[in-house]
């Protein structure tokens, strides 16, 4: 307990203040990087730290997407499970809560909030770049329902109403609402996706499914899965039409590369030459 309490002074301390440092604040500038993985940390396996010694050699502000420590992000489970590894990026991470997060037994999973400085609404919205990008939690019970009227339906309503000058518009969580993976595509979701839409944003990124997929654009976004962070990885099941890259062999991180009016996408695995995915597109 005491190593628990010691790194999650640690984090506490690093402060508000290093979401600064890195490019994490999303200060305006031509082009940004931003590194995508979720489903990491588990003492049970060593994926996560050759993700993490990756991540180590690549620039760019690191987006969790859940499922972050293993099995149920308890503070024993963050510091002797991901910490070790992970905790030299908490300057330039930003994170969406998985729901291995709420699994301890914490209604509001104030263990992983406090640690990667998620706001006590689980949702929140930053520049990078040119980019507006968005943060929210899809679990939809813990917090608070993903239909339309809830809070946080509403405050993404709003968020986009505020941004609508934004050029760029990237949105990510845990549960993906499309995937060909063992969960498949989350329809409670569905509010969310019209939402990003209507307001014609350009990516969605998700993790939850234990693989990397990507989507062609679907009511004009482009969504990847990328569950590649260490914990496992799983066979697709029924593969869905729209997916055109997908691959559960190799661990790794998505890196965009996000330009004023495009984007880049490359998948890099963490060992070594492998699979490859890449491309680029306009914003909308």
């Amino acid at each position: 307990m005491f190593r628990s309490s010691a790194w999650l002074l640690i984090a506490l301390c690093l402060g508000a203040t290093t979401l600064l440092a890195s490019g994490a604040s999303g200060a305006p500038g031509p082009t940004a990087t931003l590194l995508a993985v979720g489903d990491i940390a588990s003492c049970e396996v060593e994926n996560d730290e050759r993700v993490a010694a990756l991540v180590a050699r690549t620039p760019g502000t690191l987006a969790l997407l859940g499922d972050i420590a293993y099995e149920s992000g308890t503070p024993d489970e963050f510091a002797r499970c991901f910490m070790p590894a992970w905790a030299r990026f908490l300057p330039r991470t930003r994170a969406a809560l998985g729901n291995h997060e709420y699994a301890n037994g914490e209604s509001d999973a104030s263990t992983a909030r406090a640690i990667l400085r998620i706001p006590a609404d689980a949702w929140y919205s930053f520049e990078l770049g040119a980019w507006h990008v968005i943060v929210l939690d899809s679990n939809c019970d813990e917090a608070g329902g993903c239909n339309p009227g809830t809070r946080q339906w509403l405050w993404l309503r709003r968020d986009l109403r505020q941004h609508r000058e934004a050029r760029c518009t990237l949105a990510l969580w845990h549960h993906p609402r499309f995937s060909s993976g063992l969960h498949g595509s989350d329809r409670t979701l569905a509010p969310f996706w019209t939402l990003l839409a209507a307001a014609r944003a350009d990516v969605v990124l998700s993790g939850h499914d234990h693989d990397y997929e990507r989507f062609a654009p679907i009511a004009g976004i482009r969504s990847f899965v990328v569950g590649t962070g260490g914990r496992g990885l799983r066979p697709f099941h029924e593969i869905d039409p729209r997916s055109v890259a997908r691959q559960a062999h190799s661990f790794g991180i998505l890196r965009l590369t996000l330009r004023p009016r495009s984007y880049g996408w490359r998948f890099l695995t963490a060992a070594g030459p492998g699979y490859v995915d890449a491309g680029s597109a306009a914003c909308r």
